[in-house]
């Protein structure tokens, strides 16, 4: 009666452990919370060192535009001169003036000069009450089109869409990382739930079988088996445990609070089970993702936005190879303040100081020398561009074939699985039945984790080849 009891109590052993095991993992669960891979990114993204100086690029960037436009800002001098000897005054000068420099090339300008003395310049004569003056300076050849200020301003708003294309860049690069870094820790976590399970089954199955030997149903060599699977088991046990615990530092790496405040994930807090099933991709979706990967991918964009930059850059130095010819008007009055009569035509053509300037290089050897290298240097970067694009492609492909390959993988190992689990439970109805050995259910159960276990691990490597994929794309 009690071998029957045994017997029964062997047939029905799978389901006791798999109905304990549910229970145990409904207890375990309702005590522990699942971090969401979107939790993990919106925390990287708002407290990490590196995204944060990933958004002090376009501050940086921002500030560089505001230094180029410093050169268009109003210039007010003034200056005093005075020398006496002997007791006696020789000069006494007091010269202001207001520049206002123009966007498109001229500059407006304005003085009061105030000057006397005995030994006073001719030049530098002025009425008693000073002499004022408004006027403008305009590049007739030289910087009519395009200047230093203005290829500087254009170069650096070009440079805060560089700055951004930058700091997508090690945005993407940071979630890349961290990405797989969190699927390790969940595959892990997987494998010390399945050898968790497969110990507490071994364990029982090896009461079981020293409960028969006591019975004299089974021969004691019996014993040594089932403990030596347990123990097999609790290696490997244990080696998933270490994976585990590593990978979870790995990932609390990742984490911060404000202030640089590290952050470390407690015992409860377990990685969400969702994330890594197979999704089946689009018909046009490689399409979509060359486009996007062409349109917006960090890399390409900064390559084009340089080629932009040297553009400009190109310009300038064509431009550097005219000659300076720059001509000037002002309009004189005796007195600080407007007149009305300053405004009369016969005025403007009686009292007034123009003046016209030239002057060119004979050879250009320095003007010519920049204009072909800032070509060589645009050559150089469309073929990086080139080179770039097509490399990026490759990587979208071959992560496009990882992704597909995979998923064949995935649908293959589910089968084995399901085969695996077959085979097994056939095996332990033989078993019971006494038609095999406990070596052969062993050698099937361990048959049946590796297949497991190998599934988890193609579903972590799918997972992983999803977030390559997008990051190959340009985006994460």
């Amino acid at each position: 009666m009690r071998i029957l009891k045994q017997h029964i109590k062997l047939a029905f052993l799978p389901l006791f452990i798999l109905c304990s095991l549910a229970l145990n993992a409904q207890v375990q669960d309702s005590a522990k919370q699942a971090l969401t891979l979107e939790e993990f990114h919106g925390i990287i993204l708002q407290y990490h060192p590196v995204a944060s100086q990933a958004a002090l690029l376009t501050e940086q960037a921002r500030q560089e535009l505001r230094i180029a436009r410093g050169a268009l800002d109003p210039v007010i001098s003034s200056k005093v001169y005075r020398k006496e000897f002997g007791g006696k005054e020789y000069y006494n000068i007091w010269s202001n003036s207001l520049r206002v420099p123009l966007w498109f090339g001229p500059e407006l300008k304005a003085g009061f000069e105030k000057n006397q003395g005995a030994f006073l310049n001719p030049e530098n004569k002025t009425p008693s009450n000073g002499l004022s003056s408004v006027g403008i300076s305009v590049p007739l050849g030289q910087g009519l089109f395009i200047d230093e200020r203005r290829a500087t301003i254009r170069q650096a708003r070009l440079m805060q869409e560089i700055a951004e294309a930058e700091r997508v860049k090690l945005i993407n690069k940071l979630l890349l990382q961290a990405t797989k870094d969190y699927w390790d820790w969940l595959l892990y976590y997987r494998q010390v739930q399945l050898y968790q399970e497969a110990v507490e089954l071994a364990s029982f199955r090896l009461k079981a079988v020293r409960a028969r030997v006591q019975e004299g149903d089974l021969a004691a060599i019996d014993t040594v088996e089932a403990l030596t699977e347990v123990q097999s088991r609790q290696v490997l046990l244990q080696e998933a445990l270490l994976g585990y615990n590593n990978a979870r530092l790995m990932v609390a790496t990742h984490l911060w609070a404000a202030d640089e405040v590290p952050l470390e994930i407690k015992e409860a807090t377990i990685p969400a089970l969702s994330g890594s099933e197979v999704a089946t991709l689009p018909p046009d979706s490689l399409r979509q993702l060359l486009e996007t990967a062409k349109a917006n991918h960090p890399d390409l964009r900064k390559l084009s936005l340089k080629g932009e930059q040297l553009e400009i850059e190109q310009r300038f130095a064509a431009d550097k190879l005219k000659p300076k010819i720059n001509a000037e008007y002002n309009l004189l009055q005796g007195d600080f303040y407007l007149n009305q009569e300053a405004l009369d035509r016969q005025f403007m053509g009686e009292n007034y100081k123009l003046g016209l300037s030239f002057s060119l290089p004979l050879f250009l050897r320095q003007e010519r020398g920049k204009l072909q290298l800032t070509k060589a240097k645009q050559q150089a970067n469309n073929l990086e561009l080139i080179q770039t694009t097509r490399e990026i492609e490759n990587n979208l492909l071959a992560a496009y074939n990882d992704w597909l390959a995979l998923e064949e993988q995935i649908k293959l190992q589910q089968q084995m699985v399901e085969n695996a689990t077959t085979l097994r439970n056939g095996e332990v109805i033989r078993f019971q039945n006494g038609e095999s050995s406990l070596f052969l259910v062993n050698s099937r159960e361990m048959k049946l984790m590796e297949a497991q276990a190998k599934l988890n691990n193609l579903r972590a490597k799918y997972a992983k080849a999803k977030t390559f994929l997008y990051w190959a794309a340009g985006s994460i």
